[in-house]
């Protein structure tokens, strides 16, 4: 029989929210064991916490990564700026993310610088190649899609599923189970839908586990975090993004 897998993540991943990371970072080591999951890096979030000019930050991220954890890019600065075209653009953009989809509205060659020069400021402190590019929010145009066939990135991710960019070819399917920290509604959605997805997924090959920064100040969704991976480890493996094909 395949292994079941646990894909488990942390985004956001910066010097912006350096001790939140940690704390995540420490969660995830105690329930799966050291070091197996991925990170989403961010080089500049919101133009407000550069990754280039936080040295500290960067051999903490050269640390986790020579110990295992796998590196992506994660947009460079995680905020939308772009002017929305079409209306299902226009509601994602203003519906799904608190105006953090920053690849939704770009166009191909900004795209691409982006994703270009973020990867290599990355790599550049790693000292490895990335594990691939997720957009911020998961949420990606045409522009970005264009560019991420050109980029030669390992692993791609969206909500619903996680990709192979150069061929197309879908590695894993199913929903993120992921938190929600910015109102009590919101929280409250997050709660219910782990509860139901840590049982309702159980048939699928892969499931994902992404956690945020923001997760750390509410109890209760540390609390669920907790329960859904460990409910989740009792039948798969942590494993690695590279390991999906």
């Amino acid at each position: 029989m395949p292994t079941k897998r646990l894909l488990l993540s942390i985004h956001d991943v910066g010097p912006k929210f350096a001790h939140q990371i940690v704390q995540l970072a420490s969660l995830y080591d105690q329930l799966a064991g050291a070091h197996n999951y991925a990170m989403l890096v961010v080089p500049n979030h919101w133009g407000e916490a550069p990754l280039s000019n936080a040295p500290a930050f960067q051999t903490q991220l050269r640390a986790w990564s020579d110990a295992g954890v796998e590196m992506f890019v994660h947009g460079w600065f995680h905020r939308d700026d772009a002017a929305h075209s079409g209306a299902l653009s226009g509601f994602k953009a203003k519906h799904m993310t608190a105006g953090e989809g920053e690849f939704l509205g770009l166009d191909q060659a900004t795209a691409q610088r982006r994703m270009a020069d973020g990867r290599k400021l990355i790599e550049d402190i790693i000292g490895r190649p990335v594990a691939g590019f997720i957009a911020p929010a998961w949420l990606y145009g045409a522009g970005a899609r264009a560019a991420l066939a050109e980029q030669g990135f390992a692993r791609a991710e969206d909500h619903m599923r996680v990709w192979e960019p150069e061929s197309g070819r879908t590695l894993a399917k199913g929903p993120v189970i992921t938190w929600a920290s910015r109102s009590l509604a919101r929280t409250a959605s997050s709660l219910f839908f782990a509860g139901v997805a840590r049982h309702a997924l159980a048939p699928l090959p892969t499931v994902r586990v992404a956690v945020h920064p923001g997760d750390t100040t509410k109890i209760e969704i540390l609390a669920s975090i907790e329960v859904t991976v460990r409910q989740l480890l009792k039948h798969r493996t942590p494993s690695r993004y590279a390991a999906l094909g």
